[in-house]
């Protein structure tokens, strides 16, 4: 059912190259030093990453879902934490693509295309996480403006002056139907950074406070209607689900194909270890198990092409089994390694620190089983 074409192969192989040369070799280093690579970053611009499934009408490339996941998989294996924000960059282009008016798709698109701008995705709150409809970001109607004040925690990408930040806000009453979503450019007066946290993994990209002190944004900038900005959220993270379940088996894949180089050189007990057949069964199931969430993670893909009824529901299971499945992998990757696999200098350590957090962000995966639960009892 999913046998890959020419032209997925293709898109593949590009990703797969562009990872192999310009994130792999310098993945430890970002990591190491909490280096925000954007001049690479903006390298996969020209080849249409900026904006893989925006319309082709304002340069973006058209493509589907199922491409994405390829790619997003593809660049994951030179490093998870830079194809996750270009993967976050994407959902940001595509609300705009979605919802946006055809002013806002000509002013906001070409530079999100071209990588000039990039995009962080504004929606959990101190206080607000899984549950996103309790947000107390407030947006005040003034005139022909919007005045914002609150704080979102937990944004990639963000403290740049160039940035750009797709906002979820409270204009209406309590509730999800109390939000909407607007668009705020970096350089806003009223618009501050936190320090870059302290993490775990993903020390390639920054993650801030994103804080709005009387933020004047313009009514023009308001996405959508008012009132609709929990829906925009929530259906631009079915694919977002998609993408990090795509990171998780990209770098998953990259630690076991680490793990396989090394076991084929070293020696113990007079022995290569990839002639241990307790250490090929673990193999054996490692590769199993990557292989069976990529199918499922295709499988969503393509229902959300399809716009398939339960598109949601499948991108909710996907999400979990492939960032749950892909840690696991990586940790047993790791293991494979034995001590060495502790130390920095093989990069299987980094994997597993970039590869936790997929299971906490996009929803977590208990959040994942919430909904999934709730499509089968039919809440």
């Amino acid at each position: 059912m999913f046998a890959l074409n020419e032209d997925h192969i293709a898109i593949r192989d590009m990703a797969l190259d562009f990872a192999r040369e310009k994130l792999a070799p310098h993945a430890l280093e970002w990591d190491e030093k909490k280096h925000f690579p954007v001049d690479v970053i903006r390298e996969t611009a020209p080849l249409g990453l900026g904006g893989i499934y925006i319309r082709e009408d304002v340069g973006g490339s058209g493509l589907t879902r199922f491409d994405a996941a390829l790619i997003f998989e593809a660049l994951a294996t030179g490093c998870p934490a830079i194809s996750a924000f270009i993967s976050i960059h994407n959902m940001c282009a595509w609300m705009i693509d979605r919802f946006g008016s055809p002013a806002q798709r000509e002013k906001f698109l070409p530079p999100l295309l071209s990588m000039e701008r990039l995009a962080s995705y504004c929606l959990t709150e101190p206080g607000a996480g899984s549950d996103a409809a309790a947000l107390r970001t407030r947006a005040t109607r003034q005139g022909d403006h919007y005045v914002l004040n609150g704080q979102k925690q937990f944004i990639s990408g963000a403290g740049n002056e160039r940035d750009f930040y797709v906002v979820m806000a409270r204009s209406g009453d309590e509730g999800p139907r109390g939000i909407s979503t607007f668009l705020v450019e970096g350089g806003t007066p009223g618009l501050k950074f936190g320090a870059n946290e302290r993490k775990m993994g993903w020390n390639a990209q920054p993650t801030r406070a994103v804080i709005f002190e009387d933020c004047r944004v313009p009514v023009e900038n308001r996405l959508g209607e008012e009132g609709i900005g929990f829906k925009i959220a929530m259906a631009g993270l079915d694919g977002g689900r998609l993408n990090i379940g795509a990171c998780s088996l990209g770098g998953a894949q990259s630690a076991l194909d680490k793990a396989l180089a090394y076991m084929k050189e070293r020696k113990a007990f007079g022995k290569r270890l990839d002639e241990f057949q307790a250490l090929q069964f673990t193999l054996a199931d490692m590769a199993t198990e990557l292989e069976a969430a990529r199918t499922l993670l295709w499988r969503a893909a393509a229902a959300l092409d399809a716009k398939a009824p339960d598109a949601t529901q499948l991108c909710a299971m996907a999400k979990r089994f492939a960032t749950d499945t892909g840690f696991s992998v990586a940790d047993r990757a790791l293991q494979m390694f034995g001590g060495y696999g502790y130390l920095a200098d093989y990069g299987v350590e980094k994997i597993v620190r970039d590869l936790r957090v997929h299971r906490i962000l996009e929803g977590t995966n208990e959040i994942m089983r919430l909904i999934i639960a709730r499509e089968m009892v039919g809440r």
